[in-house]
């Protein structure tokens, strides 16, 4: 399998902005919002081999991007990328509901409580044997009865709602921290989104609905959200993390 990897670089592009680089049928790239930059990887989920990582098969949690690595190295498998993808207790068990390879291995969450994940509405992740979807946590029950569901990662807030930005969010916050979240353009393509520096809640949602043109995406997590990224040669490391996301691709044979 080939990969393209092109960066040009030219007088034309601002400063810290860079131009796509594809993989396969990953496209990384940077974007700006609210003068901040973010990175942003946008797969296409019908073409890529996406997978939800939580515990090995001795049951220990992942907790470290390299350590995936390791675990697939023998399967004659890779990462080209990968992001935390949801909160977790001090365990590193899902707080929500989590669904790998068609097995609901935490139950979906609708319980009052403190924090962002309980910040209602909060919402699903999910690949479906129809492609990507993003819905209400109580919507749940009813996808699951109308397609085939093959992976879940239940966090919250929702930051975009039918294009509607989430009405607790305040325009004029002053609160910034680094955050990651996933965005639908359609059903085929899900974007996937980290800040490279501090954002708000409504700066982190406009840059779904404006600049990424999501109607609906999910906050997955806050100050320790990580990226990997193969092309970039980028392997974040700021904490031991609970689940994570990942496409993962064969490695070519000498």
């Amino acid at each position: 399998m080939k990969r393209l990897l092109h960066l040009i670089q030219t007088s034309l592009v601002p400063a810290g902005v860079m131009l796509p680089v594809m993989v396969n049928g990953c496209e990384f790239r940077t974007v700006e919002v609210a003068g901040k930059m973010v990175t942003v990887c946008q797969v296409d989920v019908g073409q890529e081999h996406v997978i939800l990582f939580h515990r090995d098969d001795t049951g220990a949690p992942f907790k470290r991007f390299d350590r995936i690595n390791d675990w697939l190295n023998p399967r004659g498998e890779r990462l080209v990328f990968a992001m935390n993808a949801g909160m977790y207790h001090g365990d590193f068990s899902p707080v929500g509901l989590f669904v790998a390879n068609g097995k609901e291995l935490a139950p979906l969450n609708l319980a009052d409580g403190y924090g962002n994940f309980f910040m209602k509405p909060n919402g699903v992740f999910a690949i479906t044997d129809k492609g990507a979807r993003i819905i209400e946590s109580s919507e749940y029950s009813k996808l699951r009865e109308r397609e085939k569901v093959l992976l879940a990662t239940q966090s919250g807030p929702l930051l975009l709602r039918g294009g509607k930005i989430h009405p607790a969010f305040n325009a004029e916050s002053k609160s910034r921290l680094r955050r990651n979240g996933v965005g639908l353009p359609s059903g085929g393509i899900a974007i996937f989104a980290i800040s490279d520096e501090p954002v708000t809640f409504f700066e982190f949602a406009t840059l779904f609905r404006d600049k990424l043109h999501c109607p609906d995406a999910l906050f997955l997590d806050g100050t320790v959200s990580s990226l990997y990224a193969a092309p970039l040669k980028r392997n974040d490391f700021r904490m031991e993390l609970g689940p994570m996301i990942g496409v993962v691709e064969k490695v070519m044979s000498p």
